[in-house]
């Protein structure tokens, strides 16, 4: 299907996204398309790779696996898993997920455990309102969202089906998951110029 003829106010489904065979990025969020920037800044770009890095070095002898994007995390009611009935891709810029039986060749099926979204002019709105009631919706335990040009990181914690937030940390301070209580990251080693 070519992107000219996407009806971007019209609902669409997983099975939808799939024929979509092009170099275009794309989520649906609650059915509707949501295009993504073909390549993000260099910064984003970085502070995905360091933090990344380091919750793959911390999570290589555990469990859990850590994915980038573009990495799709389908998020489904739990009686509604068919590719027709899923309305909810998303490509969060970092995934940790330890429930291995919700990984496939196509990605997550289910909430991510812990997911990291690095803020962009252009994504800010979509990670902010859109996502955080998507994530706090199906059920993401933890949810970080990084602000580049500040060097912070805003941390929400799932609880009794809604999100806290549980900190803010700033480029000279360390984090902690709330989820994963053994994972520090200093955060001087990621907001490093």
């Amino acid at each position: 299907m070519d992107t000219l003829n996407l009806d971007l106010n019209k609902k669409y489904s997983y099975a939808d996204y799939l024929t979509w065979l092009d170099d275009k990025r794309r989520e649906l969020i609650n059915g509707f398309v949501k295009m993504m920037t073909p390549a993000p800044k260099r910064i984003h770009q970085k502070l995905s790779f360091k933090l990344s890095f380091k919750l793959g070095h911390f999570f290589d002898s555990k469990k859990c696996e850590v994915y980038t994007a573009p990495f799709d995390v389908r998020l489904v009611e739990k009686d509604k898993t068919n590719d027709k009935e899923i309305i909810n891709v998303v490509q969060p810029d970092i995934s940790v997920i330890c429930d291995l039986s919700k990984l496939d060749d196509r990605g997550c099926l289910g909430a991510p455990d812990l997911i990291i979204e690095i803020l962009s002019p252009s994504s800010s709105k979509t990670d902010l309102k859109d996502k955080y009631q998507l994530y706090e919706k199906f059920g993401v335990k933890e949810y970080w969202i990084v602000y580049p040009d500040a060097q912070v990181i805003y941390q929400y914690v799932l609880e009794k089906g809604k999100y806290m937030q549980k900190g803010i940390f700033v480029q000279d301070e360390k984090i902690t998951a709330h989820i994963f209580p053994d994972l520090e990251i200093d955060l001087k080693d990621v907001f490093t110029d």
